[in-house]
């Protein structure tokens, strides 16, 4: 068969090698002018490229859609994946968290190693090209058409593999453009929203401890009245609002119709201590120094950059002696502590979104071969189905899964 796989991503790289390995005379096409560039950015440069977790705890770090995703990482798994990799010749390790990193700590080596495979295999790598249109004939592929240097001609194959990624990151190239293509020819699509994104809050007080991380702290997201997600781990105060392992998490929980209800994000800054013991450990810390201003005494129990922000809180005079600070606002510093709430007013969107949430709608594809099942030899990958996942290597697992099964082009 002729095979056209349009992005030059991690699906489209991986679709391209498993087309090839396939027997298949594949075309590779990538608008920019070097292929993974949104990979060179992933793990902070380094590139975590999958998790090592048993294959079932694969699906409990979908958010949206896991079922759909039981043949391809059943396909090409996790330890497929490192033992893939290990094949071209890139050595990995694990890291906390269960996190794969090539050794080197350099995306650019798993680019490296993916390009030279598709040299190997033979496809035929077309940079600074795009497609423009979809050419069907009675309902199955005939070609597409492509802009290679100004110049728009037609590439006749026999299936289109489609990897151009969602709409995060659009300096990359992902601006979702590749979406307008599939709503003419029909293939239903769900509305894209950032996932895996910082949150947003104008209150002074908060984004004027950018820079202060939290760690082994417990969140609870509700929308109105209603948990959408909690979770234990570290965050980050920034100067627009939160971020950090836990904010990007809860992300992906939050629809757009909670953030018009309001969404809260309620800390708890010492949840290994229950109320009760927290009451003590504060007596405890007011015996020391029992002429101390209030303001003075927190030091031992909360980062400086916190101190001022919950004292605000309590509304307890900050020079007040402890010994002088009642039962009542001992417990009302407790509930803050255990419970120090923010109001979200958005997110960073698609700019700063680590994925995609939305795209092509998985009612619409075969999950046993990735293949459209309104038009024959149209194929999906990567971010561009409407799956995510938390962030720790299982989103990069998504597209070497479907990418891979999307390349057998059966």
């Amino acid at each position: 068969m002729r095979v056209c796989v349009v992005g030059g991503g991690p699906a489209g790289m991986m679709a391209a090698i498993s087309a090839a390995e396939s027997k298949n005379t594949v075309t590779l096409i990538e608008q920019n002018d070097k292929l993974g560039k949104k990979l060179f950015l992933t793990g902070k440069g380094r590139c975590n490229l999958t998790n090592a977790c048993p294959t079932e705890e694969l699906f409990d770090n979908v958010v949206t859609n896991p079922k759909f995703l039981y043949s391809a990482f059943y396909d090409l798994d996790n330890a497929g994946t490192v033992e893939m990799f290990g094949r071209l010749g890139l050595a990995t390790k694990v890291e906390r968290g269960d996190r794969v990193f090539p050794k080197s700590d350099h995306s650019s080596s798993v680019i490296d190693v993916l390009k030279r495979e598709l040299d190997r295999a033979g496809v035929d790598v077309r940079l600074r090209t795009r497609v423009t249109r979809i050419e069907c004939s009675d309902d199955s592929i005939s070609g597409v058409i492509i802009n290679e240097k100004g110049s728009e001609r037609s590439l006749e194959c026999d299936a289109v593999i489609m990897a151009t990624g969602g709409r995060s990151y659009p300096l990359t190239g992902s601006d979702g453009s590749s979406f307008r293509m599939l709503e003419d020819l029909g293939i239903k699509l769900v509305d894209c929203f950032p996932a895996l994104v910082p949150f947003e809050c104008d209150d002074c007080d908060i984004t004027s401890m950018q820079g202060l991380a939290l760690k082994n702290v417990e969140i609870t997201v509700r929308s109105g009245k209603k948990t959408v997600y909690s979770g234990f781990g570290e965050m980050l105060f920034t100067h627009f609002g939160l971020s950090g392992p836990l904010i990007l998490s809860a992300s992906s929980y939050t629809q757009p119709s909670d953030y018009k209800k309001g969404i809260t994000v309620s800390i708890d800054l010492k949840p290994a201590l229950s109320a009760e013991e927290l009451d003590k450990r504060i007596l405890r810390d007011f015996a020391k120094g029992q002429n101390r201003d209030f303001a003075n005494s927190l030091g031992e129990l909360l980062p400086n950059k916190l101190i001022s922000c919950v004292i605000k809180r309590t509304g307890i005079d900050r020079h007040k002696k402890v010994n002088l600070i009642t039962k009542q606002e001992r417990h009302r510093l407790c509930e803050i502590l255990k419970g120090f709430e923010i109001k979200v007013t958005g997110n960073r969107g698609f700019d700063e979104a680590i994925i995609t949430r939305g795209g092509v709608s998985t009612s619409s594809i075969n999950p046993s071969t990735m293949e459209s099942k309104s038009i024959k030899g149209l194929y999906f990958a990567g971010e561009m189905i409407d799956t995510d996942a938390l962030t720790g290597g299982f989103n990069l697992q998504i597209a070497w899964s479907t990418g891979y099964l999307a390349g057998k082009c059966k």
